[in-house]
């Protein structure tokens, strides 16, 4: 079994590598020179714990390579993966599918009989389908089969979640794509994981309403929160009560500034677009996508309330700006909600964040970066967390009280015990917490 993966980014490049792990041939092709020849050096693009051992790995044992030659490598596999990007089309939110269909034709025109096509990228429903009429096109006289084969890995543990998932969801309808999925992902099937097989609509599907579900469920326990700080509960407490209902979960039960990243956002919108497109309204998810999107505006709105009245030269520290620890992915971030509406109000920021400098400095211009943590909290009036980076959970409140001008902590992801923030001499505001007493 050899495979060829189109596309290095997120999802091409973890899966392309978990699948050398487990001792197939892979080559993951990519158009972009520089980024393979960064992948040939065993530099990583992204950041994500663990990788880096595994291409080294990987490289070394042969398993693994890396090429900018599509018709070599496709020419050369069983199995192609298409894993490149699907970004929300603009004006109407739908996936923007044109790298799909682009690469589904290349694959068409230089693949070998009997290939088993596979839509890894996370397409709207019916797209697997129209890959196949592309490709039946482009070579008429050739036979292929089609799958669907999405992906459920979290940025900052996907090695973990490909490796040891809930599930594998494949659309398959002949024994050939069936078989050589299920050959692919047997090392999983040994450990008992589910593999479901149905249909390529199903799988389609599958993918978008799992993650429209779990930003559903971010957004109620935002929600929530906000009623918790209006009759003195807490939030954390009223999630765990309702978490261990095993009917509910506690997963995605933290109240915070609001989803971002490279799914949630994107798929929402271009699910509820679907809907809307089959006259199937989504009313759920639409309601989603504008709550969250104000979500991140009011955490901007209680900074500025923070500072008071006259924001013009006030000093804002921000701790974190990618989307969510462990990843250095800042796409649509509440921080560059957040930040931007600060400036606007004349506010100074100055930031930290372990991972994400390099890809947020472009997106935020104007901010004073820091590289140590502490350094944020120099003479400024109100000192915010928004991700929930563990480097951040040790701060001590003593020394950040030493080094603020101000006395405010506003901690959207609540990783600090409000009473140690407040026997420091700071005023801390947690989310979805009861007000501090006296």
């Amino acid at each position: 079994m050899r495979i060829a993966m189109i596309g290095t980014g997120y999802v091409g490049l973890v899966s392309g590598v978990c699948f050398s792990e487990f001792g197939f041939d892979v080559t993951c092709v990519d158009i972009d020179a520089d980024k393979i020849a960064r992948l040939n050096n065993k530099e990583i693009p992204i950041y994500e714990p663990g990788l880096d051992a595994l291409v080294e790995r990987n490289l070394e044992a042969g398993r693994l390579a890396f090429t900018t030659d599509l018709e070599g490598a496709v020419a050369a596999a069983n199995v192609v993966f298409i894993a490149v990007g699907t970004p929300s089309r603009r004006g109407d939110g739908e996936a923007d599918l044109t790298y799909v269909f682009d690469a589904a034709r290349q694959v068409a025109r230089v693949m070998t009989p009997g290939t088993v096509v596979v839509i890894k990228s996370t397409v709207v429903v019916g797209t697997c389908r129209k890959v196949a009429q592309i490709i039946r096109e482009e070579r008429p006289d050739t036979e292929f089969s089609i799958a669907s084969n999405p992906e459920f890995l979290r940025e900052g543990s996907a090695i973990e979640d490909f490796m040891r998932p809930d599930r594998v969801v494949v659309g398959a309808e002949d024994e050939r794509a069936e078989e050589a999925l299920r050959r692919l992902y047997r090392p999983l099937y040994l450990r008992e994981t589910p593999i479901l097989v149905s249909t390529l609509e199903n799988a389609e599907l599958t993918k978008y309403a799992a993650n429209a579900f779990l930003a559903l469920k971010i957004t109620f326990i935002n929600e929530i929160a906000n009623l918790c700080e209006q009759v003195g509960a807490d939030v954390q407490k009223v999630a765990s009560g309702i978490g261990l209902d095993n009917r509910i979960g506690g997963k995605f039960l933290h109240a915070g500034p609001g989803f971002g990243g490279s799914c949630f956002p994107k798929d929402t919108s271009a699910l509820a677009a679907t809907g809307a497109r089959h006259g199937a309204p989504l009313r759920l998810v639409e309601t989603t996508i504008e709550v969250n999107e104000a979500r991140k505006r009011d955490m901007a709105t209680r900074i500025l309330t923070a500072l008071g009245p006259e924001t013009t030269g006030k000093r804002v520290g921000i701790l974190g700006i990618a989307f969510k620890p462990n990843t250095d992915d800042v796409r649509d971030a509440p921080s560059l909600v957040i930040v931007p509406a600060l400036q606007a109000a004349g506010v100074e920021v100055v930031a930290h964040d372990p991972e994400a400098r390099e890809q947020a400095e472009p997106l935020l211009p104007g901010v004073i970066w820091c590289d140590n943590p502490y350094d944020v909290a120099n003479d400024v009036d109100v000192l915010a967390v928004v991700t929930e980076w563990n480097l951040y959970r040790g701060l001590a409140p003593e020394e950040l009280a030493t080094r603020m001008r101000g006395r405010s902590v506003i901690d959207m992801r609540n990783i600090w015990a409000g009473p140690d923030v407040e026997a420091a001499g700071l005023s801390y505001q947690g989310i979805g917490k009861p007000a501090a007493k006296g």
